[in-house]
């Protein structure tokens, strides 16, 4: 079982780049936004498994896994909202 579970993990780290990678510069703020919301979702799952995490490996990880997904939250909206002003009139 868990040799399905890393081959998976591999797999979809493949596929996740080469989908990445084939997304035109012109569509990437409303990726971006879409992948910020998804992100959040995650995040939240990332919380509620933390909860319920009943070793201190799980734990530790599930807090690593919540400070990463939350960097990468934030870090997305404010990428998206400076890709977005690029895009306003200037005064």
């Amino acid at each position: 079982m868990d040799t399905n579970i890393i081959f998976i993990f591999i797999l979809s780290i493949f596929v996740g780049f080469e989908v990445i990678s084939k997304v035109p510069s012109m569509l990437h703020t409303p990726l971006m936004s879409g992948t910020n919301a998804i992100h959040g979702i995650i995040l939240f799952g990332g919380i509620l498994v933390l909860a319920d995490a009943s070793s201190l490996l799980a734990q530790g990880l599930g807090f690593v896994a919540v400070i990463f997904g939350s960097a990468n939250v934030v870090g997305g909206f404010m990428v998206t909202d400076r890709m977005l002003q690029m895009f306003k009139k200037k005064k």
